[in-house]
Order: C-alpha cells, then structure tokens, then sequence
C-alpha cells in the first residue's frame, strides 16, 4: 500500500486549511462588525434623530445607546459563541498547562505598563475621573458597555489566534493580537478621529492578544486581565 500524498492530496489538505482558518476569522471579523455596529448606532442613526452629536447626548439618550448597544453586541456574541460550537470550533478550550514565573512576570510587566499608560492618559485614575464626571447612574452603565466590549476583542483574539495558527502552524506568536491591532485598534482611529488614539489602541490590542497567549489561553484568566488593562 502507497502512503505517500500526491501533491493533488497536498493541494486538497492546503485549500481544507486555508477554508477552516478562514472561516473561524469569520467569526473574529463578526464580532468587530459587532463594535462597527455601535458607531453606526450613534453617527448615523441617533444624530439624527437627536440632532446632535453623541458627546452632546443627555442621560437618557446615553443610557439608551448604551442598552441598545448592549442588545447588538448580545446578539452577535450568541450567534458567534452557537455557530461555532455547532461547528466544533472550540474557542475556549481549557488547559491544564500551568503559567510559568517568566510569564506571569510578562503578564505583570504588560498591565503595569497599559495601566501606567491609561493613568498618564487620563491624567490620574480613569475610573475615579469617570466617576466624578459622569456621576453613578452613566457611570455604571458605562462599565457594563466596557465589559461586553472587552469580551467581543477577546473574541477577535481567540478566532484571529486560532485561524492563523492553523495556517502557519506556529503558536507562539500574538495573531490575535495583531488582528485586534488592525481591525479594532485601528478602528479606533475613525470612531474617535484622531490617529493617535488609534495607534494607542491598536498597541493596547496587541498587548492584549500577548496577554492571552501568556496566560496559556486560559479563558476565564485571561477575560479578567483583559479587563484589568483596557477598563482600569
């Protein structure tokens, strides 16, 4: 019996690789429509009904973007999580593979510096300024916005991660991280119009997808420190 593959059966295993991580990139590029979703909420929908920009929104019409935000990043992120284990992809699958010093010292030197560089930014604490600016009503509001945002990047990391690993083969190197960097770090540069804040982001999604590969892909691990260095 002949074991050895043609190239015809190489091309046929070349093109079933290339389909399976595209399709699971699908699924990482759904969940930033997701986040796209919200700034044609605001721009194109609310301004005009409200006649008049979001910064300039009242509490209730803050409030409601936000739960009308809400509802849009519920359904894609139902719809990501059901379609993909319907078709055993495994986003999250769990590991028993323990963190080593080196890298929770990596892990701690990444949210030094984001949490450094959003102290700077905001010229102090960025949750005490919130706090103090928008009182506790928009306040909380707010947060619950930033926490389902944060689960939709990981999202992007983890299906931009296991595409291109599956079509490089390599899995020591931040895909996922990149792939936030372009799609909603980038993004970032459009819905707050201004270019720095863009490369800010595109730098915090790049730190985050490192974050999540340090932390051996542990999911609920690397949620919470996603959350530590994009909310705090």
């Amino acid at each position: 019996m002949n074991n050895t593959l043609t190239s015809t059966d190489i091309n046929r295993k070349t093109k079933g690789r290339f389909l399976k991580g595209l399709d699971i990139l699908t699924y990482g590029l759904a969940a930033f429509l997701a986040l796209g979703c919200e700034g044609i909420l605001a721009f194109c929908i609310e301004q005009k009904i409200y006649n008049c920009t979001i910064k300039e929104f009242n509490t209730w019409q803050s409030i409601l973007h936000w739960v009308l935000t809400y509802i849009i990043w519920g359904a894609f992120a139902i719809y990501i999580l059901r379609s993909t284990k319907k078709k055993g992809y495994d986003l999250f699958s769990k590991t028993d593979k323990k963190i080593r010093p080196w890298q929770w010292a990596c892990i701690a030197i990444g949210v030094a510096a984001c949490l450094i560089s959003t102290w700077i930014d905001w010229n102090g604490s960025k949750v005490l300024t919130e706090l103090e600016h928008k009182g506790t009503l928009l306040f909380v509001f707010q947060y619950i916005y930033y926490f389902i945002e944060v689960f939709l990047v990981m999202l992007i990391i983890v299906c931009g991660q296991k595409a291109c690993e599956i079509w490089f083969g390599k899995e020591n190197i931040p895909y996922g991280g990149i792939i936030a960097a372009l799609t909603w770090g980038l993004g970032h540069w459009w819905s707050k119009g201004s270019l720095a804040a863009g490369i800010f982001t595109a730098i915090c999604g790049l730190a985050l997808g490192s974050v999540y590969l340090l932390a051996n892909r542990n999911a609920k691990l690397s949620y919470a420190l996603l959350c530590v260095m994009f909310i705090l």
